[in-house]
């Protein structure tokens, strides 16, 4: 007979911008400054995701997208990358995420693709700590999940290897 896992994820579900801390929003307006700086050609779709560092800086990327599919990158990969890249040592408060279309001011749901979920969870594993992520959603919402590992509860690791 088969056992049955339950997992409790916690979501706050935030109805609006004004229930953000000082630090989300500025998170979420420089991602979404990221978002306008995306090279999205093909398929219009603009991500901006930003990092926030233990120190209080912040660090952005976009998505850039290549005629060669799938030779792009999403925005958190090209943010985390770029950032480890730089500051192979920064610690990693929060990330951010946000989307909208090109020539559409609204903002969309922005949802981590599963490659993105896994580096997102590598570099929590890295840092020792929980990474906090706030995503858009829809309606002006936002969500917000105390770790990668609640939106990737089943993670691959090192220690699997």
């Amino acid at each position: 007979m088969a056992n049955k896992l339950t997992i409790n994820i916690d979501i706050d579900v935030l109805d609006s911008a004004a229930e953000l801390s000082e630090q989300e929003m500025q998170a979420m307006e420089l991602a979404k400054q990221a978002a306008a700086d995306a090279y999205a050609p093909y398929s219009n779709f603009l991500v901006g995701a930003a990092l926030l560092m233990e120190d209080g800086t912040m660090f952005k990327g976009s998505n850039q997208e290549n005629a060669a599919y799938p030779s792009g990158l999403c925005a958190e990969r090209t943010a985390l990358f770029a950032l480890s890249a730089n500051y192979p040592k920064a610690k990693i408060k929060l990330l951010a995420v946000t989307a909208r279309r090109r020539n559409e001011q609204e903002f969309l749901p922005a949802m981590p693709c599963g490659a993105c979920r896994q580096v997102m969870a590598e570099y929590e594993f890295k840092q020792k700590e929980p990474i906090p992520v706030l995503l858009q959603a829809e309606d002006g919402k936002f969500y917000r999940f105390n770790s990668v590992a609640d939106l990737l509860p089943f993670q691959f690791n090192s220690d699997h290897l």
